[in-house]
């Protein structure tokens, strides 16, 4: 324990050390307390009470104005192309075309209105009017889900004669065989868990609606049942997915329901793993540990993009066959963070990034060819990068 380990806000003047090299020393430890102290409270003060939205404000451009025109125009400088004119800007809804119409391909029942017989009579003349045309209003209706028994017959043959050698037809292979539900309703009840989040409880009250009585407890039979019917499609994405150039993963808490004690949960976790034809395979594991990364990418070579937790840094080690590839939106994150104590820094990088992220197809656009992303991306990226890396090391033995 140091000599200035022992002094407290309490302590007296007389307590302090005489000597000026301990009493600087003791200066910057505590500048660097209340440095780190205050990023602490500004994080979760914004937490509590700030926006948790990352989406780059331009109005905050207008209190750095000169900073804003020297990026931009270093920016500017590194692009070929002329800067774009600004548009015009119109009235709210100026382009908006109406409604969009109805798939084509939905059933239609059409119930014709006639006029009444007097309408159908010429005022004028008297004569009978003929058809000249129609109007067509077009309503969307829904009819709630049905619930329908499949019966299978199967016809028994017998020798009369001989009073036996009884033959009928085989069961065609089914989900459950002694259970009753269809595939269509196992279909129906694992997409409302999964897809429609929702859970059983209510499933069940929605089946009761229509007469028919299923309890939870045989319904989460029916799931398990079928997780270990599509095990293969599973297994198969997981082979796709360990076939891709380039993988990402992520992994995201889900509270499990702890044996040992009733009513209470502990965080599991469940782990995605998207290839470049966008399967996805999941696993679950009741830690967060590197064994389950580490168990899926065992023979794995190409590149992997994750966050940077401790739990992937096995599958980097040298001589891996492996590349990490890091994210754009975890790194840009810390810069957002930043915006409160170090506006000016924070200003530069995050105008970087939204260019980087105006190069990149927007949403509506015709993708494009790998090949041709990558000709954009070299053009019109690498310039910002090597800006963007110029100023962190810049940067780096300052902050």
């Amino acid at each position: 324990m140091t000599e200035d380990s022992l002094i407290t806000a309490k302590s007296s003047d007389k307590e302090l050390p005489n000597d000026v090299k301990v009493l600087k020393h003791m200066v910057l430890t505590l500048l660097g307390q209340i440095d780190d102290l205050q990023g602490q409270l500004l994080y979760l003060k914004r937490q509590m009470f700030g926006k948790k939205s990352e989406k780059f404000n331009p109005n905050q451009l207008l209190m750095f104005q000169d900073l804003y025109d020297e990026i931009q125009g270093k920016i500017d400088d590194q692009e070929d192309s002329p800067p774009k004119k600004p548009q015009k800007r119109t009235r709210p809804n100026a382009n908006h075309k109406g409604r969009k119409p109805f798939p084509p391909d939905l059933p239609r029942d059409t119930v014709e209105i006639e006029p009444s017989q007097e309408e159908k009579i010429c005022s004028d003349c008297g004569s009978e009017k003929q058809r000249m045309g129609e109007e067509v209003t077009e309503k969307l209706d829904y009819i709630p889900a049905s619930i329908r028994v499949k019966r299978f017959v199967r016809p028994k043959y017998a020798c009369q004669p001989c009073q036996g050698n009884i033959s009928i037809a085989d069961l065609p292979p089914m989900a459950i065989d002694k259970g009753i539900p269809a595939e269509g309703l196992l279909a129906h009840v694992i997409t409302s868990k999964y897809a429609d989040h929702l859970p059983l409880n209510r499933l069940e009250g929605i089946l009761k609606r229509h007469g028919i009585d299923i309890n939870v407890s045989t319904m989460c039979d029916w799931v398990a049942r079928c997780s270990d019917l599509l095990a293969p499609l599973s297994e198969r994405f997981r082979h796709t997915i360990l076939e891709s150039l380039k993988v990402h993963c992520d992994a995201t808490v889900v509270p499990v329901k702890s044996k040992k004690r009733k009513g209470s949960t502990y965080n599991g976790y469940l782990w995605a793993y998207i290839g470049t034809s966008n399967d996805v395979y999941f696993d679950f594991t009741q830690t967060q540990s590197r064994a389950g990364p580490n168990a899926f990418f065992k023979d794995y070579q190409g590149y992997v993009q994750v966050d940077a937790h401790s739990s992937f840094n096995d599958l980097f080690k040298q001589g891996s066959n492996m590349i990490e590839v890091g994210c754009h939106a975890h790194a840009r994150r810390k810069f957002d963070q930043a915006m409160d104590d170090d506006p000016i820094r924070s200003i530069q990088a995050l105008l970087l990034w939204k260019k980087l992220y105006e190069i990149e197809p927007k949403a509506g656009d015709a993708p494009l060819s790998p090949e041709d992303l990558l000709g954009r991306r070299q053009e019109k990226s690498k310039p910002l990068f090597q800006e963007l890396y110029r100023l962190i090391e810049q940067w780096q033995p300052l902050v």
